[in-house]
């Protein structure tokens, strides 16, 4: 007995070695580094021709022509290349699986319907085989959001080069993210309830969430007041909403969900982004006057209707844009989440302007997430968080990411995939 225990406790050991990558996080900066002479991106203020960087103890200390570098620089020719800011993925469950198929590896959901108090970065694996290939497209960041049926948790910002969450953790407790109740039918094979079943389930869902939040505000009253004294981690965790120092992301596609967030909204006044958004474009006039920001998730997405167009999803982004709604561009998921570069770059096909698109997917995402004030955008005094491809980072054919910095430390941009293409292509040399 004590051996076959002493076997399965070794394997597991080994298993759990076996599935972490062996790629070393980037050192901190030790030396100023100058670019020079690529085209910058700046997601802010344009595009600069022929333009140097200089960043040193991993910030952004000048922009211009001709910079002299300082000495013991590094000097890297970024001629004939293209720098930007490193890319933000939103609404990622990254980290937080490895093989869906393998529940051990699944970490997305807490037990319950009632869970604001869970913090993503808290299960976010750093040592993840898919983290490596996302970066290889240009991902310097990623939210990482809980899962669930109602009251999900909260989400983090994650640099994706760290030892560990505490070292990767860029920005928590980002906003409390909650799943709209459904508003359609759902005709599925599975589905057993009957239509009536189905609506009186949501309006009980979507009375029990109002439930939820009428009680977190009498909660923050009280506790304001001094009349609360016993903490209740819960409610604590939606405390913020209120104050508005926590956002309110609420995951809502169907037009008809995101109308009555919007309803709900003018009651409550919450700092709200819509996540998903796939018919924001529908409401578009009504969510730039209500200045709410969209997520959105659906754009390599199907006709949702029979006679919707085949470019609906595609199209959609360059209709946000053109109504003025805040908007960002993601890829849901985990290991997917590497196409959101070229996801940006067919909105840009669609009708998308190519700088709004480069903002959807760096600048937008930051000022969302309230972090635009250290990265998102190439500018003195920001993080070096920066990339340099040899070509269009939204081109499928033409993205080559040659350099990425994330806080000025150089990042590895070697993954499983190409260890192996490396690997056969020295045997079929010989």
């Amino acid at each position: 007995m004590k051996k076959l225990i002493l076997s399965i406790a070794m394997g597991l050991a080994l298993t759990g070695t076996a599935a972490a990558h062996n790629i070393v996080p980037g050192s901190k900066q030790s030396q100023p580094i100058l670019l020079q002479g690529g085209t910058v991106h700046t997601a802010s203020h344009g595009v600069m021709e022929a333009t140097d960087i200089l960043f040193v103890d991993g910030k952004i200390t000048a922009i211009g022509s001709n910079l002299t570098a300082p000495d013991g620089a590094r000097v890297i020719d970024a001629r004939g290349q293209q720098v930007y800011p490193g890319l933000i993925a939103l609404d990622t469950t990254l980290g937080l699986v490895e093989m869906s198929a393998v529940g051990a590896t699944v970490d997305t959901n807490e037990v319950g319907n009632f869970t604001p108090e869970v913090q993503a970065h808290h299960a976010f694996n750093t040592d993840s085989h898919v983290i490596p290939t996302i970066r290889y497209n240009g991902i310097t960041h990623a939210q990482i959001v809980p899962e669930g049926a109602l009251v999900r948790g909260q989400s983090s910002l994650m640099k994706l080069d760290s030892w560990n969450w505490q070292d990767g953790l860029e920005q928590g407790d980002l906003g409390v993210h909650i799943t709209w109740p459904g508003a359609g039918l759902n005709n599925a094979w599975w589905e057993r309830r009957s239509p009536a079943e189905q609506r009186k389930a949501q309006a009980e869902a979507r009375t029990q969430l109002a439930d939820i939040l009428e009680t977190a505000k009498v909660y923050h009253e009280a506790r304001n007041r001094g009349v609360q004294t016993r903490i209740d981690r819960r409610w604590e965790a939606m405390r913020g909403l209120f104050s508005k120092e926590k956002k309110l992301f609420v995951h809502a596609n169907d037009r008809r969900q995101i109308e009555q967030v919007l309803a709900f909204n003018e009651r409550h006044g919450f700092d709200l982004v819509i996540m998903g958004g796939r018919d924001a474009w529908m409401v578009a006039d009504q969510l730039a006057a209500a200045d709410i920001a969209v997520v959105y998730g659906s754009a390599y997405g199907l006709p949702a209707r029979v006679d919707e167009a085949y470019d609906t999803a595609f199209t959609a982004p360059a209709k946000l844009a053109e109504a003025g709604v805040t908007f960002a561009i993601a890829y849901p998921g985990f290991w997917d989440t590497r196409n959101l570069a070229f996801a940006a770059g067919n909105a840009v096909a669609f009708g998308l302007d190519y700088g709004d698109a480069i903002t959807s997917i760096t600048y937008g995402p930051a000022k969302i997430l309230g972090v635009e004030d250290r990265i998102g955008s190439i500018q003195v005094g920001k993080q070096a968080t920066i990339i340099v491809s040899a070509g269009d980072v939204l081109d499928h054919l033409g993205q080559e990411i040659s350099h990425m910095f994330i806080d000025g430390r150089e990042v590895h941009l070697t993954n499983k995939q190409r260890q192996l293409y490396e690997k056969y292509k020295q045997a079929l040399a010989e």
